[in-house]
């Protein structure tokens, strides 16, 4: 950039030092960061320098790379011709590397204070020095404001440019977490295990404080007070040992257990189960299995479960599979939906609205 004859007879002087101590960013590192005061000398003189002209500062070092500022006293363009313009340059043909760095430009008082409202920060921006790029603001302050004002003093005003050079945060990958299978080698070394539960004959031992932490009702019926204690054996009745031992995985690990063959019926037992102790994510997740089981054959088993056990969702799915006429007219010939309209009365109303609810959606979107 040029500037003209009687511009150049002003002086701009730079300075470094700390300054206002900088604010923390928790999402980048800093590698470098020079608190600049530029002043400028004869501020009359520089306004005779044309539009689109500039005076540039001395070079200054930040980071470990070579700065400088410009100055448009008369605006960088015609939109922008009634302001003041700063610009930073890296200016640095050694280092090819790029550089991220985040401008603040502040105008000064007569104390050498930043005026707030003067006071303006870049965006976090990426220096090239192939693209001989600059940062900075063209609107800076009007001539007009800066003349009236009390920063301009004897034909001097003085500004300050904070340059924080910052780098990417160093990237760690975190592992996932595997404390489901640390519960679940606690679950099947029994080390530390002080209650025994007897499931049709098979006996599984486990530990109270787990049960207890993810079911309320295993908190309330293991730490209820008795006489002579707590009981160190427990019986549950009307349970499959293989259903009891899917719970305690489930319990242990959080995750879907194993079912093994015959995994309907698991499934619904299972459902039973998780419905018992209040395991809201187990049951959910046997509503979602038992989705992909309802056909014309197991829809009636489905519902009962479902109305049962308030299993809102399977109901919906059964709904919506009965809403097809041939499909319903298939499983009305099954002896056992009648016996479900016949003990679960409000089901046939239920049935009727979800149906005909089906039949309009469909009117509507042809």
């Amino acid at each position: 950039m040029t500037t003209t004859t009687a511009a150049a007879a002003a002086a701009l002087t730079s300075s470094v030092g700390d300054g206002p101590p900088p604010s923390r960013s928790t999402t980048t590192i800093t590698a470098g960061r020079t608190y600049h005061i530029l002043k400028i000398e004869g501020y009359s003189s520089t306004l005779k320098a044309g539009r689109g002209q500039a005076l540039r500062s001395s070079p200054f070092s930040a980071g470990g790379r070579t700065w400088y500022i410009s100055y448009y006293p008369n605006g960088g363009q015609e939109t922008n011709k009634h302001c003041i313009s700063f610009f930073i340059h890296l200016d640095d043909d050694t280092v090819n590397d790029d550089v991220m760095a985040q401008v603040t430009f502040s105008l000064l008082d007569r104390h050498g204070n930043p005026v707030r409202s003067h006071t303006v920060t870049t965006i976090l921006y990426n220096f090239s020095v192939a693209s001989n790029n600059a940062l900075g603001f063209e609107n800076f302050i009007r001539r007009d404001d800066l003349q009236r004002s009390e920063y301009l003093n004897d034909d001097c005003f003085a500004i300050a440019v904070r340059l924080v050079i910052t780098e990417e945060p160093p990237s760690f990958t975190v592992p996932p977490s595997n404390m489901h299978l640390d519960y679940g080698d606690l679950l099947s070394s029994k080390e530390g295990t002080d209650v025994e539960f007897v499931v049709s004959g098979e006996t599984f031992a486990a530990h109270r404080l787990v049960l207890a932490a993810r079911s309320s009702v295993f908190k309330a019926e293991l730490f209820k007070p008795m006489e002579g204690g707590t009981t160190d054996v427990m019986k549950i009745d009307n349970m499959d040992a293989q259903v009891f031992k899917a719970l305690l995985v489930f319990i242990y690990m959080d995750t879907w257990p194993e079912i093994g063959q015959d995994e309907t019926t698991m499934v619904q037992q299972l459902l039973v189960a998780a419905n018992k102790y209040s395991l809201s994510r187990l049951k959910i997740m046997c509503e979602d299995k038992l989705c992909n089981y309802i056909d014309t054959s197991s829809v009636v088993t489905m519902l009962m479960l479902a109305d049962k056990y308030q299993c809102h969702g399977l109901k919906k799915v059964c709904f919506n599979f009965l809403a097809s006429s041939r499909a319903l007219s298939l499983v009305m010939k099954v002896d056992n939906f009648w016996c479900l309209i016949q003990s679960h009365p409000t089901m046939l109303k239920d049935l009727i609205y979800n149906i005909v609810t089906h039949q309009l959606e469909i009117k509507l979107s042809v």
